[in-house]
């Protein structure tokens, strides 16, 4: 395996206006950070089995943050129906 391995239980977790932090304390750091755009986070996992190719996975999520703040995500996993409901401090 390599990469960030998510469950669809903690994507649930998201909000918008949730801070970098706070969505890097529920699914961990990036694996991918691309230092042009500071505010795209890619999260991407790969399983290849080297014994049975009808075990392969490979998942991709994408995170999009305004002035530190989450604003959407995209991907391989639902989001909740609370993503939409900004978070209350």
């Amino acid at each position: 395996p390599q990469g960030n391995y998510l469950e669809q239980k903690d994507i649930d977790k998201l909000q918008v206006d949730m801070t970098k932090e706070q969505v890097k304390f529920i699914l961990g750091s990036p694996v991918v950070a691309d230092s042009f755009d500071q505010d795209t986070w890619y999260y991407v996992y790969r399983f290849k089995s080297g014994r049975n190719s009808d075990f392969n996975r490979a998942k991709n999520f994408t995170l999009h943050f305004k002035d530190d703040k989450l604003v959407s995500a995209e991907g391989d996993f639902s989001l909740s129906e609370n993503f939409d409901t900004p978070m209350v401090n």
